[in-house]
């Protein structure tokens, strides 16, 4: 998947249309007066965003409430990340 980018003048002459367009190949980036100023996501790109920030907060409310965290905690946590890997939102 690679970033698109459109201007504001291109939605404005071409609409929605141009924008359903870029999406198909992931994010785009909106320029106004040559320079980026929005990100325009599909709504499948966005849960996915957004599922993953909620995993990602989850792991660290664990690591900062468990002192000493005990031997479940870990290995919920192990696991935790080890989906997250699967998913690609945590680098190895």
């Amino acid at each position: 998947m690679r970033d698109q980018t459109i201007s504001a003048q291109e939605i404005k002459r071409h609409g929605i249309s141009a924008v359903d367009e870029a999406l198909r190949h992931g994010p785009v980036h909106v320029i106004r007066r040559n320079r980026p100023s929005y990100v325009i996501l599909s709504e499948a790109h966005y849960q996915r965003l957004a599922e993953r920030g909620e995993a990602a907060a989850w792991l660290w409310d664990q690591l900062l409430e468990a002192a000493p965290p005990g031997k479940h905690v870990v290995s919920v946590l192990m696991q935790r990340l080890g989906e997250e890997r699967a998913l690609g939102s945590i680098a190895v």
